[in-house]
């Protein structure tokens, strides 16, 4: 068994795992959970934590090391650059300090990259030699998998499919208006909603089910108006019809572009699979290229919930690899 230790550093809470792998599995061994620390006692914490973990499952040390962490960040020098999330983490070394500690490969990837990782090698993307993640959750990013290799760019922001416009005016995401972060996420579902929302009930038209009055607009989110939407309001179906045609725009501009033979899409698409994926299908069959399209499967995330500890793991697994 390799055994593998992962940090997830979020803008409230860090999440510190241990985990045995064998081919192709994990299995999760240990957990701690705590608010994250300011930046100078964060690598101590760090530490504390896997040093309980690894006792606690007597192994005396982890195989590997793996962080997942918001962007900005540089994964070869190890530094974490001020995410939004994180503002007071600049230019924080979080990979030598662990390296020094425990004298084994330690990794650092965005969030988005992690995920990616995670997904591919005990995920949905399992078997693949190219695959793009899409975390389609609060915000639309992405990890690439290419030629059998997790793929980042010149400076950690490859994959940053949310910021690409797919109209010339939209729900504002990345801040870019008509961004496909803007139409195909949380936030920017529960704006078009509201938005759309407001032009029904100042036009004298029937309130849609999941919004009775303007008093309610600030209630609206992606989930609410999935519910309706499964339920049949009509509203809301169009609200994911729109949704389902920038994804499959979006889809298609990736297709065609990294020829990938799976792409993988997290959180609202598996949710909402029902009602996106004929829509995503079509547009696909109508803009992206036959060959190209027809060498492509887009399936939901499979490891749901438990991506968040996977990923970190999985960062740490692709370092000893």
């Amino acid at each position: 068994m390799t055994y593998l230790a992962g940090i997830d550093i979020g803008g409230t809470k860090c999440a510190v795992v241990l985990g045995g792998a064998r081919e192709g599995a994990v299995e999760i061994l240990g957990k701690r959970m705590y608010p994250t620390p300011p930046p100078a006692e964060a690598v101590a914490a760090f530490i504390a934590n896997v040093d309980e973990l690894l006792a606690a499952a007597g192994v005396d040390r982890p195989d590997a090391i793996g962080i997942s962490c918001g962007s900005p960040l540089d994964s070869k020098r190890g530094l974490i650059l001020s995410p939004p999330n994180l503002p007071d983490w600049d230019r924080i070394d979080v990979v030598g300090p662990l390296k020094e500690r425990y004298g084994v490969p330690v990794g650092l990837q965005n969030d988005a990259n992690a995920c990616a990782l995670a997904e591919w090698k005990w995920g949905a993307g399992q078997g693949t030699e190219h695959m793009a993640f899409l975390t389609f959750g609060t915000g639309m990013g992405a990890g690439l998998i290419l030629n059998g290799r997790l793929y980042v760019g010149k400076n950690d922001m490859a994959g940053e499919v949310g910021h690409v416009r797919l109209e010339d005016d939209g729900p504002i995401g990345y801040g870019k208006a008509g961004s496909f972060e803007g139409f195909c996420s949380g936030g920017g579902i529960a704006v078009l909603a509201r938005t759309m929302t407001v032009e029904r009930l100042r036009s004298g038209g029937e309130p849609p089910s999941f919004c009775a009055s303007e008093a309610e607009l600030d209630a609206i989110t992606a989930k609410t108006v999935g519910l309706a939407a499964q339920a049949g309001d009509p509203l809301a179906l169009e609200i994911y019809r729109i949704v389902g045609e920038k994804l499959g725009k979006g889809l298609a501009m990736l297709v065609d572009i990294l020829n990938p033979e799976r792409i993988v899409i997290g959180s609202i698409y598996g949710r909402q699979q029902a009602l996106l994926e004929p829509i995503v299908k079509d547009v696909l069959a109508k803009e992206a290229l036959p060959m190209t399209a027809g060498a492509c499967d887009i399936v939901p995330a499979a490891l749901g919930e438990s991506v968040g500890d996977l990923a970190s793991l999985s960062v740490a697994l692709n370092e000893i690899h």
